[in-house]
């Protein structure tokens, strides 16, 4: 499901000779049943590497060096290792999966943005859509956000 605001994605984008690099957003290390269709629907719309990224779910105010946010992204980093099997399934091959350090949503993809290069990106529900659209990528938000 797309949201009316999104940036559309162009059919031309997915006609490349090198698989679509498409940066997962995810609340929390949970799979919603929308986001397994949204990525499994991307993986059949053409070649595609999916990334997974998971804000920190420690508190904001916390310092980067603060312990409980290490502590925190340890246990999501484990919430993580358990629904990757279901991404990988849903996107037919190896999905890289990780916590980010930095809580805001918006920071963690600028990290991954800094290191590596992405073409699409694909984010469950948040208030992210114009914050991300001055990268020029296709963006499709997907459903709601999971709940524990």
């Amino acid at each position: 499901m797309v949201s009316p605001g999104d940036a559309p994605v162009a059919a031309a984008a997915f006609d490349r000779t090198r698989p679509t690099r498409v940066l997962v957003v995810a609340h929390e290390a949970a799979m919603t049943p929308d986001l397994l269709t949204a990525v499994r629907e991307r993986a059949s719309a053409g070649s595609a590497r999916f990334r997974l990224i998971v804000p920190n779910p420690a508190a904001h105010e916390l310092h980067l060096l603060h312990p409980e946010r290490h502590d925190r992204a340890d246990e999501a980093e484990h919430a993580l290792v358990r629904v990757l099997p279901a991404l990988e399934a849903a996107a037919g091959g190896h999905v890289i999966g990780s916590v980010s350090v930095r809580h805001d949503p918006m920071d963690a993809v600028e990290e991954v943005l800094l290191n590596e290069p992405i073409d699409e990106i694909l984010r469950l529900h948040q208030d992210l859509g114009h914050r991300l659209r001055h990268y020029g990528l296709p963006i499709r938000t997907v459903g709601t956000i999971a709940t524990p």
